[in-house]
């Protein structure tokens, strides 16, 4: 079911998680115990992550150095087929810019279609890590618009070989991201919302924030996306403070304020026990806000913390 349906059906709010594939090496089941706990919720979707591969240089026996490309967590089109055979739960893959070109990406989608998935979360997806600027693949997409165009394409049988005559036309509800405090590179507000305009115009159904921890900016940013004629869905993404180190590495990284009263409390605290109940108390009253304000959807990062996000739904449903 696609999640633009789950929405429209819904008579409240619903919950959904997004994971991370698990490190090579790593087997399904550490999916399955992350996610066992939280599937009493009964989420309508389950997002599953996708990370590219990166290139690190070896060292040779004769003491050169060889690049490698490594992929640290492959998996994603396998996962959502075990999401949905296991749980019987609808699975939304990511797509990015970053790691694909142009006959990848179909064949992913094509993928993706031959074994029942009708979601898609278009991103352009970060910089490597040793780029400090995205930088496409070679006949790849620089922009998340045109990947998502890529898309729309397919779901109207149009296939990169032009002599492709009345191909299949897959079904997918693309998804896209939203930036509540702006996307770093974007120079104002406006013209970042001016951007994910001319995505919900070219077909995305619905918008999933990047984590945000002041709900006054989220329903500011819903109040400008609504202004400038964007009547797509708006979900929230959310993701509760766990350790005193991410009070600097989650604005440094994903370049978002933390509120000050949120802060001092972290600051007090002892143990990083102490800052998961700090951390998962704001993120109730997050959620119960959202919540009462008749937010679609509240979409959580569990990103390894499945029992914190427990503590809060339970409270919630």
């Amino acid at each position: 079911m696609k999640v633009i349906d789950h929405i429209r059906q819904a008579k409240e709010t619903l919950i959904s998680f997004e994971i991370l594939p698990p490190l090579k090496g790593k087997t399904i089941n550490s999916i399955y115990e992350h996610l066992d706990p939280l599937m009493e919720f009964k989420p309508s979707f389950i997002n599953v992550t996708y990370h590219r591969s990166e290139h690190v240089f070896k060292k040779k026996a004769d003491g050169t150095f060889e690049k490698v490309e490594v992929r640290k967590r492959p998996g994603t089109v396998g996962i959502c087929a075990a999401i949905m055979n296991y749980y019987h739960v609808d699975a939304v893959p990511h797509l990015i810019c970053g790691g694909f070109n142009k006959r990848e990406t179909e064949d992913a989608l094509i993928d993706l279609n031959f074994i029942g998935v009708d979601n898609v979360l278009v991103l352009r997806g970060d910089a490597a890590k040793n780029e400090t600027v995205f930088e496409p693949e070679a006949d790849g997409h620089r922009y998340a618009l045109d990947l998502m165009k890529q898309v729309v394409n397919l779901n109207n049988g149009i296939y990169l070989e032009e002599d492709i005559r009345d191909g299949f036309r897959t079904k997918f509800s693309i998804g896209v991201a939203g930036y509540p405090e702006k996307h770093f590179e974007a120079p104002n507000m406006d013209t970042d919302i001016m951007h994910l305009k001319t995505k919900v115009d070219a077909g995305a159904d619905y918008i999933v924030t990047q984590m945000f921890f002041d709900n006054n900016k989220f329903f500011e940013f819903v109040k400008k996306c609504r202004e400038a004629g964007i009547e797509a869905p708006i979900i929230p993404g959310l993701k509760p403070i766990t350790s005193k180190k991410q009070l600097s590495v989650l604005p440094r990284t994903f370049y978002v304020d933390i509120p000050n009263e949120l802060s001092v409390e972290i600051m007090k605290c002892k143990a990083d026990v102490d800052v998961e109940k700090v951390g998962g108390e704001w993120l109730l009253q997050q959620s119960k806000e959202l919540k009462a304000s008749g937010s679609p959807v509240l979409h959580y990062y569990t990103l390894g913390k499945p029992k914190v996000i427990w503590n809060v739904v339970k409270e919630l449903v």
